[in-house]
């Protein structure tokens, strides 16, 4: 091939290559979200706080493979989950445009990449860290995809089964800290795990016809009214609160994250009790959704912050 054929293929390539690329493209990205990267990186991000909060020494490589194996068993987790759950997700309005559903991966390729992410990630813990933390880096994924997943199917407690496999990551990242989980490990293990309920009580309240049209027995889709709903998540957020206030009232944290604590959390209470009225608990149960993205994050940095500063 001649120096301006060449050029000339280079700039106008075949629309079969073309096609190829943007298939092979396409391919990768629906990988990708295979991952669920935003839920993901909330599983790093609470881990990396623990990490941090324990205040471990500066070795590079095990903060390396500590945030790496979390990402990577995460990520594994669910695309495990989504293979397993690809039949209800293609039912439901919220889950029918993943990658599954439309094809763009197949249910082949979606159990290899999880399991080969799984596997990844929990070696990676586990040489690159501790045993503690690989160990529990497995019982994360294990929890998640052969425990919670297909019990969303058979009870009515899966989410809260769920809230324990979403909790794990602080002690992951207290174990690869340390090598073994102290008290304010446990204790941010509890905030996790309390947070997750009013979460996801907010979540199955908003999308309970979608749960419906699948048949999960969800509390949302055997509630009509919501006030069972809401209960448990005021229930869950007063317990929240408690938890998170036990830093300073146990001498880890000072006086300034237990004011900054109370009022995030009469602010989370706040939301939940307008989840409580059954007037316009659709609009609540949105803005108590929000106000639990908002309040994990900031409680988390300030928990850190007053560890580092004080």
């Amino acid at each position: 091939m001649s120096p301006e054929a060449r050029q000339h293929y280079e700039v106008n390539p075949p629309a079969a290559l073309l096609e190829v690329e943007q298939t092979r493209a396409r391919w990768f990205s629906g990988l990708i979200e295979l991952t669920k990267p935003r839920l993901s990186f909330l599983s790093v991000i609470t881990a990396l706080v623990a990490y941090l909060a324990a205040q471990p020494g500066r070795d590079f490589w095990n903060l390396f493979n500590f945030l790496c194996g979390t990402a990577l068993s995460a990520g594994g987790a669910a695309a495990l989950n989504q293979w397993l759950e690809r039949h209800t997700d293609a039912v439901m309005k919220r889950t029918r445009d993943r990658p599954l559903p439309t094809g763009l991966v197949t249910p082949a390729h979606a159990f290899g990449w999880g399991l080969l992410l799984s596997s990844v990630g929990v070696s990676q813990l586990w040489l690159g860290t501790n045993s503690l933390a690989g160990m529990l880096g497995l019982g994360t994924i294990v929890s998640y995809v052969c425990i919670y997943t297909p019990l969303k199917r058979r009870s009515r407690w899966a989410t809260e089964l769920g809230a324990v496999s979403g909790a794990l990551p602080p002690l992951i990242g207290w174990a690869a800290a340390e090598g073994s989980i102290s008290t304010l490990g446990w204790i941010l293990f509890g905030v996790l795990f309390f947070w997750q309920i009013p979460h996801f009580m907010a979540i199955a309240w908003v999308y309970r016809k979608d749960y419906a049209a699948v048949s999960f027995p969800m509390l949302s889709v055997t509630d009509p009214d919501g006030g069972r709903v809401a209960l448990w998540s005021m229930i869950n957020a007063i317990l929240l609160i408690a938890v998170s206030l036990l830093p300073t009232l146990l001498g880890f944290t000072s006086i300034i994250y237990l004011m900054a604590a109370a009022a995030l959390g009469l602010w989370f209470l706040l939301s939940a009790g307008r989840f409580m009225k059954e007037a316009g608990r659709d609009s609540a149960a949105r803005r108590l959704f929000l106000t639990t993205i908002a309040y994990l994050p900031l409680v988390l940095a300030i928990l850190v912050l007053d560890r580092w500063l004080a």
